[in-house]
């Protein structure tokens, strides 16, 4: 099990090596590395996919500190520094999106572009917030029942989605007590749309139509803040986490953009 320790954390990762464009995949709120196993397995060979979990999340063991999306970006850099990447494509579902839109604003030198899946640049929406601060003290404070966690899923993956039973497992495992470091960074993180001007590199933006965490009006307002963004792709059918539950319309967009990310910006280092 591959693991670093980096800035005072013990980040766990997979890297699939290769000489191809490098491509880091962040993953949403409480998933792990593992969502991103159908673009691992469609995409490795022609390119080097290396997924992580990050802070309060997988098989990664954290400080229990409080930390935002900014300290997540930099944990970012430093096992890319780890691994000998000095440039690469930066993707990420959801949370794993906010991630990488700060990565790219703070190290726009390690950027050669961005995919960015169910995820927007804001904060989150004052109504779903309300109804997410209720699920968390019952969630905190007496454990989650079955009730609550098919909710989760129905937001975080899809209404009634056969993906849904095996993250259910794995959320029941959880501690509750270690919930709220995590659920604090996602609900007080800091709104970056006005900041979206200064990433210059190429991006694509693709949402799910039948997303209800994230309004399809908020990627299109990601995708026109971002000069590099030609237009939203959506995928038919798809709520929350499109490239689990939807992978092949999802893996033909990201090859076909990782094609046309231009030649001197794929710097692969190889695995250290």
């Amino acid at each position: 099990m591959p693991l670093a320790d980096l800035r005072g954390q013990r980040l766990h990762y997979a890297d699939s090596g290769g000489s191809g464009t490098p491509l880091v995949l962040s993953h949403g709120f409480l998933m792990d590395g593992d969502m991103f196993n159908h673009q691992a397995e469609a995409l490795a060979g022609r390119h080097r996919v290396i997924t992580w979990d990050q802070r309060g999340h997988g098989r990664t063991v954290s400080t229990p500190e409080p930390f935002s999306y900014w300290d997540s970006a930099d944990d970012l850099a430093a096992l890319l520094d780890h691994l000998g990447v000095g440039r690469a494509v930066i993707g990420g579902e959801s949370q794993g999106g906010f991630v990488s839109l700060r990565f790219a604003l703070r190290h726009p030198a390690q950027t050669a572009g961005l995919v960015l899946i169910d995820t927007q640049a804001g904060t989150e929406d004052p109504d779903k917030a309300l109804q997410y601060d209720l699920m968390h003290e019952v969630w905190v404070g007496s454990g989650p029942n079955d009730q609550l966690l098919e909710m989760v899923a129905a937001i975080l993956i899809g209404n009634q989605r056969p993906e849904s039973a095996a993250w259910i497992s794995r959320w029941k495992a959880l501690d509750p007590k270690t919930l709220t470091q995590i659920y604090r960074t996602l609900m007080d993180r800091d709104d970056v749309t006005a900041r979206l001007a200064e990433i210059r590199a190429p991006a694509i933006v693709v949402h799910g139509n039948d997303d209800v965490a994230i309004d399809m009006s908020l990627a299109e307002k990601l995708c026109a803040g971002l000069s590099g963004c030609p237009g939203v792709i959506w995928i038919d059918g798809a709520g929350h986490a499109s490239n689990l539950t939807h992978p092949e319309p999802v893996n033909r967009a990201i090859e076909s953009f990782l094609a046309s990310v231009p030649e001197h910006a794929r710097i692969a280092g190889e695995p250290a």
